[in-house]
């Protein structure tokens, strides 16, 4: 260590790093201390001086309260050096290695760094390196720290060359996206940073991980990190992180004011300190169990026996499961850790066998973590068939203690509650989940679901399940509408009675409560219930709906993306709320999941061809009852009025879904069809309907205005909206979302 550098005398090292050294020193001249950032003369190249000698630039440019203060650059024999601010307290990243941050702790840096950034954004320089590290912890506030990546957006010709185009630069946790691929970074890079650095705040792990660098690159180009569920401000700085995270930087945050604008509206803790501390959700799928031995009796466990656990733990608030559905394509397969972790986006993977022997199952079960398949654990069950009910019960608490699932005291009443007290009960239910995901063996699931409550009818996801097989079948079947829509009601009411948090029950149930007129009810009690279970992701799905049928489009739209946020597999009906809003690029993107609008879409944005070609292959795959919704789109595509005015009259006589009888009202209006339209839209908003800020302003519409009874739908929709927002707003729907409605 040398005595002096400059005119600085040097008092002690803190720290070293490949391209130089940092000092502690004194200015005796004005008898301050100072640190001291120097270069190494040996095994560096000429680009290490030349970075110092940008950094001191670009410090020297900034005159800001959360930026570490230049006092000057100097070279004397040893070499050039830079002397600036000797700061006590520590580095971010020594903070976090302690422990996660409570919020209102985290919130207070990033306000800090946001501060700094805005300042280096306004005058087109970018850190490109931000970093915990990086950042520093003084009583004072945040200080930003090491400018030696940074650069004006637009590169000065002797800047060019020190970092040549495509060359990687910056810490691979932190970077963007397109910092990792070489592409050149601007103010949206080191949002993306920022991003990162309070997930890790707050959950104490990285946002991306790998083993080596390359993994590291990959996670940041192409994956999400697990959400972060826990107090109402946790779920809110987890919505801002994740659009801050955004692959593409459009999608994020364009500046920091916007940033940090966004992270003012998060709520304040009822105490000082945030006590309960962000946890990152785990992302669980339970694989179909595979049978050793071909059994008739023994089959159908296979599926069922999943479903039952994937049911059991979706209710769990810092556990999301991928959906039996989504396990189902790997039934076949020895599990490949690495193929299911990147197709179904999942951190741990729970699989087994079954073997009957005798009178008794056996079954193998082991918890295995994605993609890099260490075992969490493995237990082998071996039971009576007598006894294939405590299966389920046994398989999910094993789940829960191993993976250190955190239970609240309404969590652990669940799980003990919904068990089923009889062998033959579970049995006749475990064969109904098999049977009711088709259409051809509803009426047989149907009885089973009723045999089993004939023996236990205290079994909350039994009648659960059957209010889900008279939803459908009240939806796709001709006969019995009504009467399926009474026992489905029946049934649910039933289910939440014995159980009042099963979150099958309220997510299945929120679908029967739109087509039956009772939007904002069933909207306000989805927020409650996704207060409760921020990581459900089936609860934000129903959100998506309800908030729709409500006028709430934005909040429609927040509720799809955090669903996709927690499951990016489940489909939901956000199509229809994008069509709303006139996002017709999105719609194309899905035209086939709603081909009636999808083909509209195409057609605005000029692509009639490309509609007709979809819709004429649509028509094979749909249901008898959409096959003439697609013939009105596409006759009226191909310029046949008339007969797209025949084939409505004829749809809407099967028509008991009120959006649907939107979608017509507004056809007819388009086809000049005065008194029809204005009847379906009546039914639509008087069925429950009512998106006013669409009724309001849809071009589709304009020969409608003027008319008193069309001018009355638009009061009443008016009308129901405001009283659906008050009710968002007062079950803190823009709390929980991020959106005032």
């Amino acid at each position: 260590m040398p005595n002096t550098i400059g005119p600085y005398r040097i008092t002690g090292t803190l720290g070293e790093g490949g391209m130089g050294v940092v000092y502690a020193g004194h200015d005796d001249r004005l008898d301050r201390p100072v640190a001291i950032k120097t270069v190494r003369t040996t095994g560096v190249g000429p680009e290490a001086t030349e970075r110092l000698k940008r950094e001191a630039r670009v410090a020297a440019s900034l005159n800001h309260p959360n930026v570490c203060q230049l006092y000057e650059i100097g070279e004397d024999s040893s070499g050039l050096y830079i002397a600036m601010e000797l700061l006590e307290g520590e580095a971010l990243s020594t903070r976090i290695g302690r422990s996660a941050l409570p919020v209102q702790e985290a919130l207070e840096i990033v306000r800090g760094m946001l501060s700094a950034l805005a300042a280096m954004h306004r005058r087109g320089i970018v850190h490109r390196d931000l970093k915990p590290s990086n950042i520093f912890l003084t009583e004072h506030g945040v200080k930003l720290l090491d400018f030696g990546l940074a650069r004006p957006v637009m590169d000065h010709p002797e800047e060019t060359l020190l970092t040549a185009p495509g060359v990687v630069c910056g810490t691979p946790h932190y970077m963007s996206p397109e910092q990792a691929q070489g592409r050149s970074a601007d103010p949206r890079s080191d949002i993306f940073a920022v991003g990162a650095m309070l997930y890790e705040m707050l959950s104490g792990r990285q946002a991306f991980t790998g083993l080596a660098a390359v993994q590291v690159l990959h996670a940041v180009m192409y994956d999400h990190p697990p959400v972060l569920t826990g107090s109402p401000a946790i779920v809110a700085a987890d919505r801002m992180i994740h659009r801050a995270l955004a692959k593409q930087p459009a999608d994020r945050y364009q500046t920091a004011e916007q940033l940090a604008d966004d992270l003012r509206t998060i709520p304040t803790p009822s105490t000082g300190t945030e006590v309960v501390q962000a946890r990152p959700v785990t992302r669980l799928i339970v694989l179909p169990f595979r049978v050793l031995r071909p059994d008739h009796d023994v089959d159908f466990l296979s599926f069922s026996l999943a479903d039952a656990i994937t049911t059991s733990l979706s209710g769990l608030g810092s556990v999301v499961v991928r959906s039996s559905l989504a396990a189902a394509k790997y039934a076949t397969e020895v599990p490949d850790l690495q193929k299911i972790a990147r197709e179904a986006d999942v951190d741990e993977v729970l699989s087994g066998t079954l073997l009957r022997a005798g009178d008794r199952v056996r079954v193998s079960t082991q918890l295995a973590g994605a993609p890099d398949g260490r075992m969490i654990w493995s237990q082998m069950f071996d039971v009576g068939w007598g006894d294939i009910f405590q299966l389920q019960d046994s398989i999910v608490r094993t789940v829960v203690d191993a993976l250190a699932i955190p239970l609240s005291a309404r969590e652990r009443r669940q799980l003990g509650s919904d068990v089923p007290t009889s062998d033959k009960a579970y049995e006749h239910y475990l064969r109904a989940v098999e049977l009711s995901n088709d259409a051809p063996n509803w009426v047989a699931a149907r009885d089973l679901y009723l045999q089993c409550l004939e023996l236990d009818p205290r079994y909350a996801p039994a009648w659960a399940q059957l209010g889900r097989v008279y939803l459908l079948m009240s939806k796709y079947s001709d006969s019995e509408r009504t009467a399926n829509q009474v026992r489905a009601e029946d049934a649910f009411a039933r289910a939440l009675e014995i159980s009042p948090d099963l979150a099958i029950a309220h997510s299945h149930y929120a679908l029967l409560e739109v087509d039956l007129g009772r939007a904002v009810g069933s909207m306000a009690r989805l927020l409650g219930q996704a207060r409760q279970r921020p990581a459900d992701p089936n609860l934000f799905k129903g959100l998506c709906h309800t908030c729709r049928y409500c006028g709430l489009l934005d909040a429609s739209v927040a509720a799809h993306d955090r669903s996709r946020r927690l499951d990016p597999k489940i489909v939901t009906s956000v199509v229809h709320t994008w069509f709303l809003k006139g996002d017709h690029e999105r719609v194309a993107e899905v035209a086939r999941m709603a081909p009636y609008i999808g083909a509209l879409s195409l057609v605005a944005l000029g692509r009639q061809d490309e509609a007709i070609v979809m819709l004429r292959e649509m028509e094979s795959k749909v249901s008898p009852r959409m096959i003439s919704f697609l013939r009105v789109s596409r006759s009226y595509i191909e310029g046949r009025a008339a007969d797209s005015l025949v084939l409505l009259k004829q749809a809407t006589a099967n028509f008991g879904d009120p959006e649907a009888f939107y979608y017509a009202g507004r056809h007819f209006a388009h086809l000049g069809e005065i008194d029809l339209a204005i009847a379906s839209l009546a039914r639509a908003v008087d069925g429950g309907y009512f998106c006013y800020p669409v009724l309001a302003n849809d071009i589709w519409l304009e020969s409608l205005r003027g008319q008193p009874a069309f001018e009355d739908i638009v009061q009443r929709a008016g009308d129901r909206h405001r009283t659906a927002l008050k009710a968002f707003l007062d079950a803190e729907g823009d709390r929980l979302l991020g959106v005032r409605g």
